[in-house]
């Protein structure tokens, strides 16, 4: 009994860690909870060339990321099918684009994967949003390190958002984020 109570911090922490391990859904909400938006990138703005990627449709026309720039906010999402992360959060972009695709333009773009890949991911989970594989170098400035990787670009091209990983797309924080910028 004596070791219970000077260890039960420690217990507490350790069972509050091994939560976290087994069950990813809890860690994005506590991280949603805690830091409902990831800061603005304050004075980034992507250039004409970090837009300059031509992109081959998946469910939509083929076009270059040039064209969303100067309309909507944009949602440019990277991500594959091979990856955990990126196929947890596909739920939650979905969501948020039925609900929010009048407000923001959604480009979903799939890395190192192959085309029928795609294209039976999507049709296995019935997803509607806009997905393109690049069909042209991307820049450093964009490029991302590691998978997913979100940005949330302003009409002009400003980063207002840059999430590396995975975050609940649907999350009453994001949606007053973008409602927000788009009143």
């Amino acid at each position: 009994m004596n070791f219970l109570k000077k260890n039960a911090f420690f217990i507490i922490a350790l069972i509050f860690v091994a939560i976290l391990y087994l069950f990813p859904s809890v860690k994005l909400k506590l991280k949603d909870l805690f830091f409902p938006v990831a800061a603005i990138e304050n004075a980034i703005t992507l250039s004409d060339t970090d837009y300059d990627i031509q992109l081959k449709g998946i469910n939509v026309p083929d076009t270059n990321l040039k064209a969303f720039k100067g309309d909507k906010l944009v949602l440019l999402n990277f991500w594959g099918t091979w990856c955990p992360p990126c196929r947890e959060e596909w739920p939650t972009i979905q969501k948020l684009y039925e609900s929010r695709k009048d407000k923001v333009d959604f480009v979903l773009i799939a890395m190192q994967d192959k085309e029928e890949d795609v294209v039976e991911f999507m049709k296995k989970n019935n997803y509607t949003v806009p997905v393109y594989i690049a069909q042209s170098p991307i820049t450093n400035h964009v490029l991302p390190k590691v998978f997913p990787t979100t940005f949330l670009l302003d009409k002009n091209g400003r980063i207002l958002l840059k999430e590396d990983g995975t975050k609940d797309w649907n999350s009453k924080s994001v949606h007053e984020f973008i409602d927000n910028f788009t009143k």
